[in-house]
């Protein structure tokens, strides 16, 4: 696999084969974070497509230097989450009342305090313990220092935490039961 300055002058040079490849790789990951984000499945498919078009049309604005291609894709996608944000009034797809019964609701009640949580920190905490984005890399995707990384991790795991208190305070035990 050629590296990401490679990829990047393929793409900026309209190599089709290149770009598809470059998209089957990262499409279903930035689709599942852009889903994270606006709750909707085919806003999150809409966004990726939009985002990849950009790429496509206009290839510009990557600096190889500042990071990994995947941090900027990711971070395209996440200023169109938010644009699309700021548009929308999505509701709340959410039931509020639970039952204690098995690991699928304990899953569901994870999912529910995650997404109640502020875009920001749903998005860092999703790409650094699920995406596995390093520090360096969320450091380009939101263009903040490394430092301001780390310390609104701290703060976006404060608030899951707090949420998961505040949310479900009988339920935490059976999370570690489960």
């Amino acid at each position: 696999m050629p590296d990401d300055r490679e990829v990047w002058a393929a793409i900026c040079r309209r190599d089709a084969s290149v770009y598809d490849a470059f998209y089957r790789e990262h499409a279903p990951r930035l689709r599942t974070f852009l889903q994270l984000i606006v709750g909707e499945r085919q806003t999150a498919e809409d966004l990726t497509q939009e985002t990849f078009v950009q790429i496509w049309k206009q290839p510009n604005g990557y600096d190889p230097e500042r990071g990994a291609l995947r941090a900027y894709l990711f971070g395209i996608g996440r200023k169109r989450a938010s644009e699309w944000w700021r548009q929308q009034r999505p509701s709340d797809p959410l039931p509020e009342d639970w039952t204690d019964t098995d690991r699928a609701e304990v899953r569901a009640m994870v999912d529910d305090v995650f997404r109640r949580l502020p875009e920001e920190h749903r998005t860092l905490l999703w790409l650094r313990e699920v995406e596995g984005q390093s520090y360096a890399e969320l450091a380009v995707t939101f263009e903040i220092p490394m430092g301001t990384v780390r310390s609104r991790l701290f703060t976006a795991r404060e608030a899951l935490r707090e949420a998961w208190h505040s949310r479900h305070p009988e339920r935490e035990r059976r999370l570690y039961e489960v």
